[in-house]
């Protein structure tokens, strides 16, 4: 198994069922005592309920109600984007981080590294890079100004 630093979040994200409140629970337990950062992809009410690390706020998520909501200093918002348009909006959704994708998947939103560098200069706000990113093409983000990067298919 592949041993993690202590610095690794885990955002939970499944649009296709229901969030199962036992399930989460377990899952922060299990990153406790892995010293993991726990989040909850799109709902922000449940993530301060179940008093997790944050939440994850996708890209197609341009809601403003969390703004209202109560929670303690320590709970982060993360945010996702793919272009200007919606690095604003996390601006505005008062994110502490924002995944930015795609590096390297050539997908619908597919960046490049120029196109990356680009964006990330246009914000503030620091930036998480996302997309295709694995063993071959990890020294490349030496040349971005991001904080870190995510994945799938690089942890599997």
């Amino acid at each position: 198994m592949l041993k993690l630093k202590n610095d690794t979040a885990i955002i939970y994200r499944n649009y296709s069922v229901k969030n199962d409140e036992k399930k989460i629970l377990q899952l922060k337990n299990f990153c406790k005592k892995n010293k993991y950062k726990f989040f909850l992809s799109n709902n922000i009410k449940l993530a301060i309920k179940l008093k997790l690390d944050g939440a994850y706020i996708p890209s197609f998520n341009k809601n403003l109600n969390h703004l209202s909501y109560k929670y303690n200093k320590d709970f982060i918002l993360l945010g996702s984007a793919h272009n200007y348009k919606e690095i604003r909006v996390k601006e505005i959704q008062k994110t502490k981080l924002i995944f930015l994708s795609s590096l390297f998947k050539k997908n619908k939103n597919f960046l490049g590294l120029n196109k990356f560098k680009i964006l990330i200069n246009q914000t503030s706000t620091k930036v998480i890079a996302l997309g295709g990113i694995n063993r071959s093409n990890l020294k490349k983000l030496k040349l971005i100004k991001c904080v870190g990067f995510a994945g799938i298919s690089f942890f599997k």
